[in-house]
């Protein structure tokens, strides 16, 4: 269903239903369950290796569930429905379904024989059919909204890492997601670039209604651009409320701990 009817009915645009991620012998997520409402913008904080970034590679179909469903707008996005039963999804399932859903990566991942430009419209051509017209007035629109018209027959390597991580936002919204997830987006730059990027990201938060599920150490940002925050420890979520509570009274001695160690870097 679109994402308006969704949040007419109340149903939640992404729902983990006992998710278990297993790599060989380790268990990363152990029987997560959360649920995120259409619009949304949910921030995951926690320690390294505590399942964050898995969960936004779960969600992009970069991984397999090992149990449980992950559900995106009431329908199943790790299974498909034959008859009355769930099945692993197969491959062109997926395909389908992660059109809804764009990612930012940590390192940007342009193709660097591409220009600026033709980046952002290879995904709505190829995946989504659009015209090159289309996919090219669309990017250059997108472009220009994160500050980088002016460099659309650039190639990446030109770029900073800034102005790469920028095209990497106008690419993963070119294809109209109704979810943005954004991994650890700014880590990879330099301290002077990082504001750029995140008056981007913030930008896009107050001017659309995308479902945002973002992984970040950037505390200052979650608490300005969040309307709830996940504490993770160890796969598994201690503690859950808005940025107020969880930055200036949580309950987790855990949280306690690990905000103050990670504002104190800052």
């Amino acid at each position: 269903m679109p994402a308006e009817e969704s949040a007419a009915t109340g149903e939640p645009m992404i729902r983990f239903e006992d998710v278990v991620k297993r790599f060989g012998p380790k268990t990363v997520l152990d029987g997560m369950n959360f649920s995120i409402a259409p619009g949304e913008r949910v921030t995951l904080i926690g320690p390294s290796g505590s399942g964050k970034t898995t969960i936004l590679r779960l969600l992009m179909t970069l991984e397999r569930v090992s149990g449980g469903v992950i559900w995106v707008d009431g329908e199943p996005l790790t299974h498909e429905r034959k008859g009355s039963k769930l099945e692993p999804a197969s491959e062109k399932y997926l395909r389908k379904a992660r059109q809804r859903i764009g990612m930012v990566f940590q390192q940007f991942n342009l193709f660097p024989n591409m220009t600026v430009i033709e980046n952002v419209m290879e995904a709505p051509v190829s995946v989504l059919g659009l015209s090159k017209d289309d996919a090219r007035a669309r990017g250059t629109e997108l472009l220009d909204k994160v500050g980088m018209v002016d460099f659309v027959d650039a190639h990446p390597t030109r770029l900073s890492g800034g102005q790469q991580q920028r095209v990497a936002i106008a690419r993963a919204l070119a294809m109209e997601p109704d979810i943005l997830l954004l991994d650890e987006v700014t880590s990879a730059l330099d301290p002077e670039l990082v504001v750029d990027v995140l008056g981007v990201l913030r930008e896009i938060a107050e001017t659309t209604d995308i479902t945002m599920l973002i992984v970040t150490h950037e505390m200052h940002f979650a608490r300005d651009v969040s309307h709830r925050v996940m504490m993770f420890d160890q796969g598994v979520i201690i503690e859950d409320g808005p940025p107020s509570k969880i930055f200036n009274d949580p309950d987790n001695e855990r949280t306690r701990t690990f905000l103050k160690a990670v504002l104190e870097e800052r």
